[in-house]
């Protein structure tokens, strides 16, 4: 099975100005193009789809005509989480139409973890994927905030709320593939800011939490994920040195600071047994390439 990772679209951004609307549609095309020439089965964005909680109606037709290409293709599944820039509430309200299309959006946490495991299947209705749909986490999603707690107390909270959230979804996960019988690979997807990360002057990065810095260190993710599809830093990199804890970086410069990078996203096959190729690439992944 293959999976495409890619992140940060930030569809409706402007550059000193000036609409790139040109530029999006280029890169969708080259997206959906890609995919087909690839034979991608399952297409993950982790997050910051649009640049702004309300996008203008030329963004949303750009994202709604991809998935409509999606639907028609080759690829099986889209999954979209939102990102700090997104609106959760904007992209769950289509959810249950896009469900029907194979398009499964999770643009909040909810109450119950459950919402964001999902068991992704074949056309043979058999189970070959769990993807532990993970948002943007927002303060008030892991942490209470109580009078008179300083910085350190607020950073703490924050880790441990971020750290307890993936345990439980993996832990869903984990518990759903011992009930389904089936060796399958469970996918992670998240949309933070990781201890070492690399930026770049003018990318438009936000600190995700105001006062507190809150990276989190790559040992916070549980083990039982064969791979880890990050969002957020718009420069691709491995996390921790670690080859399947990924961002995937921004496809399209988001300013002057990232003219010279170069743009990519994470291509990832799967295999039902471990496979060995000088080092060990990670449980099931069999191999895991940038196209650029």
């Amino acid at each position: 099975m293959k999976i495409l990772h890619t992140s940060d679209w930030h569809i409706g951004r402007t550059l000193y100005g000036r609409k790139r609307y040109e530029e999006f549609e280029v890169f969708l095309t080259w997206l959906a193009e890609t995919i087909q020439d690839n034979a991608i089965d399952a297409l993950l964005v982790a997050g910051d789809v649009f640049d702004t909680s309300a996008p203008s109606n030329r963004a949303q037709e750009l994202y709604y005509r991809f998935l409509c290409r999606m639907a028609a293709s080759s690829c099986r599944h889209v999954v979209v989480v939102a990102g700090n820039h997104d609106s959760p509430s904007f992209l769950n309200a289509p959810k249950e139409l896009l469900k029907a299309l194979d398009v499964h959006v999770v643009g909040s946490s909810t109450e119950s973890p459950e919402d964001e495991v999902l068991v992704l299947r074949n056309e043979q209705d058999a189970p070959e994927l769990i993807v532990c749909a993970v948002p943007y986490l927002r303060d008030r999603d892991i942490r209470v905030a109580e009078a008179g707690e300083s910085v350190e107390d607020k950073e703490r909270k924050l880790i441990d709320g971020i750290r307890n959230h993936y345990t439980a979804v993996a832990a869903l996960a984990e518990q759903k593939r011992e009930e389904l019988g089936a060796d399958i690979p469970i996918v992670a997807m998240g949309h933070l800011f990781t201890a070492g990360g690399k930026t770049v002057d003018g990318d438009g990065v936000r600190e995700l939490y105001v006062g507190s810095l809150a990276h989190v260190a790559a040992g916070i993710f549980p083990t039982s994920f064969d791979y880890l599809a990050l969002g957020h830093l718009h420069v691709p990199q491995k996390v921790n040195g670690s080859e399947t804890i990924r961002y995937s970086g921004s496809p399209l410069p988001m300013g002057f600071g990232e003219a010279k990078q170069q743009k990519s996203v994470c291509q990832v096959t799967f295999d039902q047994i471990e496979v060995w190729d000088g080092n060990k690439v990670g449980n099931k992944v069999k191999e895991l390439v940038t196209l650029e």
